[in-house]
C-alpha cells in the first residue's frame, strides 16, 4: 500500500517544533500542499522557508484568528482537505500540588489543546461538507487515556477533553466524509518541555520509563508523524473516532 496525499491541501498546527514539523514534512513528501501555523512567528516562518510550506502566525485559542486562516488557505488554495492540530503543549508549567494551581494556570492550557482544535474543525467543516472529503486528526497523548507524566492537573484534563471532541466530530462530521482521529503519543523527546521533563526524571526514573516500553526504546517525531499521515490519506476512510495509541506497546 503506497500512502500519498496527491492534490490535496493541509494545515498542519504547531508546526514550529518537533512533531509538528515531522508532520508537515511527511505531508510535503507525500504529494501534499502544506500550510503550517504556530504563534512562534521565527519558528514557524523559518521551518516554512526552509521546507518550502506556507507559514501562517496563529494562536489557535483565538476563534476568528483560526478561522481566518482557514479561509485563507481556501482562498488561495481552492479547497482544504486536512487538519491536523498538533498545536498545545504544557504551555511552561510543571507539576505542582493541586492547592498551588491558578484559575489562568488552568485556562491556558485548556486553550491551547482544546479550545484551539475546536475552533479550527469548525472553520474547516465547511469547505470538507462543500468536497465530501476532509480528515481531521488532533494530536492528542498517553495523558488523554490516563494520569500523566508531567503531573499537570489541567494537561491531562485537557487531552481527555480533546479524546472526547475527537469522538464527538466523528460523529457529526462523518455522514459528510469527513473523519476526525486522534493519535495519543507515548513520550517523545521533541520539543524543549519533553527535554526539561526527560532531564528530571533522571538516570533511574529514565531507565524505569524506558523499562515500562515494549519496544524498550522513546519514540521520535517521525513515528507519530507515520501514525497521522495514515490517518489523514484516503485509504484510512472507513477509520474514524478512534484514538491511536503510538507509545512501543506501553498503554
Amino acid at each position: 500500500m503506497h500512502i500519498n496525499h496527491d492534490d490535496r491541501v493541509a494545515l498542519v498546527t504547531g508546526a514550529a517544533q518537533g512533531i509538528g514539523q515531522a508532520i508537515a514534512k511527511g505531508l510535503k513528501e507525500s504529494g501534499a500542499r502544506v500550510h503550517v501555523a504556530d504563534r512562534d512567528a521565527a519558528g514557524v516562518t523559518g521551518f516554512a522557508k526552509a521546507h518550502g510550506l506556507t507559514p501562517h502566525v496563529l494562536d489557535v485559542s483565538e476563534r476568528k484568528a483560526a478561522a481566518d486562516v482557514v479561509n485563507a488557505i481556501v482562498a488561495r488554495e481552492g479547497q482544504f482537505d486536512i487538519l491536523v492540530n498538533a498545536a498545545g503543549g504544557v504551555r511552561g508549567q510543571v507539576g505542582r500540588p493541586i492547592e498551588e494551581v491558578g484559575e489562568d494556570d488552568w485556562h491556558v492550557i485548556f486553550q491551547a489543546n482544546v479550545d484551539g482544535a475546536f475552533w479550527l474543525a469548525q472553520a474547516a467543516t465547511t469547505p470538507m461538507r462543500q468536497a465530501g472529503f476532509g480528515r481531521i486528526v488532533n494530536i492528542a497523548s498517553g495523558a488523554g487515556l490516563r494520569p500523566s507524566l508531567t503531573g499537570i492537573q489541567a494537561y491531562t484534563a485537557a487531552k481527555h477533553a480533546l479524546v472526547g471532541l475527537t469522538k464527538q466530530l466523528s460523529q457529526d462530521l462523518g455522514r459528510f466524509g469527513i473523519t476526525c482521529n486522534a493519535v495519543a503519543p507515548g513520550f517523545v523527546r521533541s520539543n524543549p518541555a519533553t527535554e526539561r521533563q526527560w532531564e528530571s526524571y533522571g538516570a533511574e526514573g529514565q531507565a524505569r520509563l524506558i523499562e515500562s516500553i515494549h519496544t524498550r526504546r522513546l519514540g521520535t517525531a517521525d513515528d507519530i508523524a507515520a501514525a497521522v499521515l495514515f490517518l489523514a490519506s484516503a485509504q484510512a476512510s472507513w477509520i474514524s473516532g478512534q484514538i491511536v495509541s503510538v507509545d512501543g506497546g506501553r498503554s
